[in-house]
């Protein structure tokens, strides 16, 4: 007869946990009135939906966002329509909210010498919630030209002489009055694609339209209350807009009663899955070492909270206060004034003890996973600069962390250098005082690079996070997404993109330009430095309206140092000129797009300290197409303070 397990009888009495809590963790996702299609191959789910898939009187999904399957050649296509043209839906990425498309116009002709695919319309995006990503590049057709100029290329299938521009080149829609075209449309593609046929864009260049491009979207505004509730936005013909919920209900506005009920559900679901997951562990310990140690197992701390502990005994020897949660409500008052928020976490001002006014920055329990907690004590607690925020103390107990910095008055560098935010500060800012600004940081990047036994490579400098004190001395900020590493190495190894769309370096995203280093950080300083003498945003940098608006950043920057236009309406003086006109070839020189073509940052010291006239202007690069949105964060959602008054 075979002898039962010691344990048996307990784990009889664990199993009925283990299949109550199945269906409890899996019930909670089910939306009846927004399921999920199949358009041919492609996957179609919320936010998009399927024209008469439901009801011809209401949907689930974004207005806008319908996609009809269209029997095209014995294939079913999904399609869009944008601004009254349609696009084949190639795929949809509901991960990271983008979708792929390629205009119906070009695949209508069939690929051969002889037959080219003409663009005939641009693409307009309404008002829908989309953008263009990062990875897209702006391409003009220019049709019955008399020539083609030395800067477009001649497409030759053409009957008449049509011409072909990329990014416009920092050229000015007046360059093109002497050819004497007879039209133009400017599309989309994606970047990496029209560069792979450069070398035969005059024949090859329809590939690269086949091939389509890319948007992405983001969360409407009437939409805000009902997918925070945990409903989901739709269209009732006529009601209008209604939320529906996961109950299989809907609302006017978002899933009333809800709110907490699907906070439960939540709570359940996750707690019971756990309990499985528990359930399933304690079996597994059971059988693999029956003794009483396998209960000391269970009182085990997360991966996440060893990894923060550990790094504190480790450096506990830095100069920074280990401070109690209600040290943090204390100080903050409770957390009555706050100064900025970001994805991880909300900046309040606060007070110590000794008078001294600080920024305590509390960072959001749900996304607390140790990392950035863990970047920012690291990078800060290791420097003493006066170009850098410092760090007087932190916070950690259990899911409750915090970080205590020096307050700064002026805030961040952002509302001072944008000229529509610079008519309302009370005090304003001159080029001069902007060029020793831009010298400050550039000194504090030195130092994290050069300075410290471990160097440190920031990965998001930008004008919220270089922030100002009583002085407007710049100090930088915000070393959540920062990467440590000896000084022996040269290229930092990543595992994924960081950094904000419009600062970020190419080799980043693409490791084709290169390795990911300090010269990094550099590209991010250039096009930081732009914007201070531009005054601009430099992913809103259009001017005017129309096709100019198409114009990049860099490109415009271009084209007004060409022209030795004062790139400040506040320039006055020639000495003034002189610093921005220093700035300007600076910031050209750090965005070159291959890294081992920028400066190091000593170098750049060095040229923002020498004479204008040992200055040379850069070679004019192809330039990416900026994004047609507000900022956005790789690997992090709006992380930065946008703000700190």
């Amino acid at each position: 007869m075979i002898e039962p397990h010691p344990h048996s009888h307990f784990l009889l009495l664990l199993l009925p946990f283990f299949f109550i809590a199945l269906p409890a963790a899996s019930n909670d996702s089910t939306y009846p009135n927004c399921p999920s299609y199949k358009c041919g191959d492609v996957p179609i789910s919320y936010p998009f939906w399927i024209n008469d898939s439901e009801s011809t009187t209401q949907f689930c999904g974004y207005q806008g966002f319908g996609i009809n399957c269209s029997p095209i050649l014995n294939e079913i296509v999904p399609e869009i329509r944008l601004g009254g043209d349609s696009y084949h839906v190639q795929w949809i990425f509901p991960e990271s909210r983008k979708i792929s498309l390629v205009d119906e116009d070009v695949l209508t002709v069939r690929p051969g010498p002889d037959r080219c695919p003409r663009v005939r319309h641009r693409i307009n995006l309404q008002t829908l919630p989309l953008n263009y990503t990062s990875h897209n590049v702006n391409i003009t057709f220019h049709f019955g030209c008399i020539e083609c100029p030395d800067f477009a290329t001649e497409i030759q299938c053409f009957e008449r002489k049509s011409c072909l521009q990329i990014m416009n080149n920092g050229t000015d829609e007046s360059d093109w009055d002497e050819f004497s075209c007879t039209g133009d449309v400017v599309t989309t593609v994606i970047r990496d694609n029209i560069n792979r046929i450069l070398p035969n864009l005059s024949t090859t260049f329809g590939d690269a339209l086949r091939l389509g491009f890319e948007l992405e979207w983001w969360r409407m505004d009437d939409c805000d209350k009902c997918e925070e509730s945990g409903g989901r936005c739709g269209h009732h013909n006529i009601a209008g807009f209604i939320c529906f919920c996961s109950d299989g209900t809907t609302n006017k506005d978002y899933c009333k009663g809800t709110r907490q009920n699907l906070r439960m559900k939540l709570v359940i679901g996750v707690g019971s899955a756990l309990l499985a997951v528990v359930v399933i562990f304690i079996i597994y310990c059971i059988f693999k070492s029956p003794s009483s140690n396998w209960v000391a197992s269970l009182k085990h701390k997360t991966e996440d909270d060893r990894n923060v502990e550990a790094f504190i005994m480790k450096y506990g020897a830095l100069s920074t206060k280990r401070y109690k949660y209600c040290d943090i409500k204390e100080m903050t008052n409770s957390f009555q004034i706050k100064l900025g928020y970001g994805g991880f976490g909300t900046v309040f001002k606060g007070k110590l003890s000794d008078g001294r006014l600080v920024a305590v920055k509390v960072l959001n329990s749900s996304k607390a996973n140790g990392q950035e907690f863990i970047n920012e004590v690291a990078s800060i607690g290791r420097t003493a600069h006066v170009n850098i925020v410092t760090l007087l103390g932190f916070c950690f107990e259990n899911k409750k962390r915090a970080l205590v910095y020096e307050y700064m008055p002026n805030g961040s560098l952002e509302k001072f250098i944008h000229s529509h935010e610079r008519m309302e500060t009370s005090e304003h800012i001159g080029v001069k005082r902007l060029y020793e600004i831009a010298l400050g940081i550039a000194n504090g990047l030195d130092y994290m690079y050069r300075g410290c036994n471990t160097r440190i490579l920031h990965l998001d400098i930008k004008p919220h996070n270089i922030l100002l004190d009583e002085d407007f001395c710049p100090k930088i900020a915000d070393f959540g997404l920062a990467k440590l590493y000896s000084r022996k190495e040269s290229i930092v190894s990543m595992l994924e993109a960081r950094g904000t769309i419009g600062y970020i370096a190419p080799e980043i995203y693409n490791k084709n330009f290169g390795g990911v280093s300090h010269k990094s950080d550099v590209y991010s300083y250039g096009m930081l430095i732009l914007e201070m003498v531009g005054g601009r945003k430099n992913i809103d940098a259009g001017v005017g309206s129309g096709r100019t608006s198409e114009i990049y950043f860099p490109d415009w920057i271009y084209s007004r140092l060409n022209k030795d236009e004062f790139l400040l309406d506040s320039l006055k003086t020639p000495e003034e000129n002189d610093y921005a006109r220093k700035m300007t070839i600076v910031g050209l020189w750090c965005i070159q797009p291959a890294p081992n073509q920028r400066p190091s940052i000593d170098k750049v010291i060095e040229m923002l300290e020498g004479s204008m006239e040992a200055l040379e202007v850069p070679p004019k690069p192809i330039f990416s197409s900026p994004p047609r949105s507000p900022a956005t964060i790789y690997s992090r959602t709006s992380e930065s303070i946008t703000e700190i008054t």
